[in-house]
């Protein structure tokens, strides 16, 4: 999984027949300490629990991503799973 922020909406008309009705949106990755530093390339994944532009996002990604339908696998590779409303930081050591 990784932490993200959602900066952009994808609009397809026309898309693969098991991606109709999903909404496609572009996160940013971030580092590991969540405090915005970009982490690498910008990826798609698939949205259904309604994240916007500028949310923090939890992702997860390969073929956990491609199990949302229980009925069937469908072409995805990355899936919003979470809105992140707060990060508690602690010190572990």
């Amino acid at each position: 999984m990784l932490v993200g922020t959602v900066i952009e909406n994808i609009w397809a008309t026309r898309k693969e027949e098991g991606l109709t009705g999903l909404t496609l949106l572009v996160i940013q990755p971030l580092e590991s300490n969540l405090e915005g530093v970009i982490a690498r390339t910008p990826l798609v994944a698939v949205d259904r629990i309604g994240a916007g532009i500028g949310d923090r996002v939890i992702v997860t990604q390969g073929s956990p991503a491609s199990f949302i339908d229980s009925d069937k696998k469908i072409p995805i590779d990355a899936l919003v799973i979470g809105i992140v409303d707060s990060v508690i930081e602690r010190d572990w050591l």
